[in-house]
């Protein structure tokens, strides 16, 4: 699998990467619901034997456990680039804060090296611009930990632009990882331009829209999902959103259906043909999930279909 710069920094990436949000499982405010241990560990090795070079998480993600389950799997074999994210705390009644204060970076960035059970974590991201207020004061702490050596690389995590250039005046920034799809297409207006201009290599998350892309997703199946999965109550679930998001699904699956490509693969295909994204978050809970999306890496959408999807977006637009 070909990689790709991303941005100033060393590190050379496949054009997707492993997304652990959802192995986190659930109990915590932002889960996918429950999810099987061992199969996340499966999931995470089949994702690195086919070639995927980076995983994802972040310390929020199942309060911890997510970052223990990649540790547990990466253990004893050779390890892939690890990106993983500050700023979201949690306290003893589960519930999650936002903060941006140095000695809350510092604690976070030791408890993510331990449960990681790695020397260094490769890129290390603020998740959240919240407070704005102490942005300055987290940058600031982001570039102290990578001239220290504790991460190789910092970047940020669904900032806008002059948050960004807020950034900047401090100290570059390696990455950004906006939330980038079909479904929620905004920051194609100013921010990944933005970041081409800036040589800031983008990672774009949820490119299938937590799974409405998928070809997976129905109704039926959105009714049926636990109470606590986030998605069952999101906007883009429930009507009137949901009848429009699996329409386009469908013409997603129709244009890849010629080519033996999945809706998903055509999905991340659409996001990675942006040429300010260096590569694309793909999740997975289930060795098959990642298995039906590693095409999306070599897959190029023709003319035609990129006439249709952009088609209906227009149509969507202007209805």
């Amino acid at each position: 699998m070909q990689t790709k710069q991303l941005g100033k920094t060393d590190l050379h990436i496949t054009p997707i990467g492993l997304g652990t949000w959802a192995i986190g499982g659930g109990g915590w405010a932002n889960g996918w619901g429950s999810q099987d241990d061992q199969e996340s560990i499966a999931t995470i090795k089949r994702a690195l034997s086919l070639g995927i070079n980076w995983i994802d998480t972040a310390a929020v993600y199942g309060l911890g456990h997510s970052e223990e389950i990649v540790g547990k799997a990466i253990k004893g074999r050779e390890k892939p680039y690890i990106f993983t994210k500050c700023s979201l705390v949690w306290d003893d009644k589960h519930e999650v804060h936002n903060s941006l204060k140095a000695a809350s970076i510092r604690s976070e960035v030791e408890a993510s090296l331990k449960r990681l059970g790695v020397d260094v974590i490769d890129l290390y991201q603020i998740h959240w611009p919240n407070p704005d207020v102490d942005i300055e004061e987290g940058w600031t702490t982001m570039a102290e930990l990578k001239q220290e050596g504790k991460v190789r690389a910092i970047g940020v995590s669904n900032f806008n632009v002059e948050q960004l250039r807020r950034a900047q005046k401090i100290a570059p920034v390696d990455s950004l990882q906006p939330p980038y799809s079909l479904v929620k297409p905004d920051v194609e207006k100013e921010i990944l331009p933005f970041c081409l201009e800036q040589n800031i290599g983008v990672i774009a998350y949820s490119p299938m829209a937590s799974g409405l892309l998928t070809g997976a997703m129905t109704k039926e199946r959105i009714q049926n999902l636990p109470d606590d999965d986030w998605r069952k109550k999101a906007p883009e679930f429930t009507e009137p959103r949901l009848s429009h998001n699996l329409e386009l699904a469908g013409l997603l699956s129709d244009i890849g259906f010629p080519y033996n490509r999945t809706t998903g693969e055509v999905a991340v295909a659409w996001v990675l043909r942006n040429p300010a994204v260096t590569g694309a978050i793909v999740g997975g809970r289930h060795t098959r999930q990642i298995e039906e999306l590693i095409g999306a890496s070599e897959f190029h959408i023709d003319d035609l279909g990129i006439e249709q999807i952009d088609k209906f977006m227009h149509t969507h637009a202007s209805a």
